[in-house]
């Protein structure tokens, strides 16, 4: 019986986690990209920002997935899409989370900055992460909550599902939003 369990839970998850594979490689490109790198040469702390903004996407995130995750099995959720009091507080919650972290980890990054003697801007870090944390929760939010609920209803357990879902999200687009906040902060400052 526990045999049975292991082969249908790596079935479930291995389409998911090949999609996050694929999906990974295309972080790297964007990563690896002209525009990219110029952006992080024209913004000082922005590589120092990157993997802790990558890995607070996965953190923020995968806590609501298990949140509704949890919900559902226990059945305090539906999988609709409706205003539910649980699922609401649990969304804001999450945005919240994940925006006070973004602008934390853009003051961390200055403050090291400054320790280390080299120059940058708060104001630029701040706005770049504001960006890149709030076009990332929104996406994350809207992809993560239809996913969960579409593959409940449609039989897949969302525990197998959240973990490659989050991290493909949390770095695929988490890399192209902090290039979009550079590109728009760059207009403005």
């Amino acid at each position: 019986m526990p045999h049975d369990t292991a082969l249908e839970v790596y079935r479930s998850a291995l389409p998911v986690i090949l999609v996050s594979l694929v999906a990974g490689l295309f972080a790297g490109t964007i990563l690896g990209s002209e525009t990219m790198r110029a952006g992080i040469e024209s913004v000082p702390g922005l590589l120092l920002l990157l993997p802790a903004f990558l890995a607070t996407r996965g953190s923020v995130y995968g806590s609501l997935g298990a949140r509704l995750s949890s919900g559902l099995h226990q059945g305090v959720i539906e999988p609709r899409f409706e205003a539910d009091e649980r699922l609401v507080n649990a969304v804001v919650a999450s945005f919240i989370n994940g925006m006070a972290v973004s602008v934390f980890i853009a003051c961390v990054a200055f403050l090291v900055l400054v320790v280390s003697g080299r120059e940058g801007s708060l104001l630029q870090l701040v706005g770049i992460m504001l960006i890149a944390g709030f076009l990332s929760a929104l996406l994350m939010l809207s992809v993560l909550v239809s996913v969960v609920f579409v593959g409940y209803r449609r039989g897949f357990d969302p525990d197998n599902l959240i973990g490659p879902l989050v991290t493909t999200l949390g770095d695929v687009f988490g890399v192209f939003f902090l290039l979009v906040g550079v590109l728009i902060v760059g207009w403005f400052l």
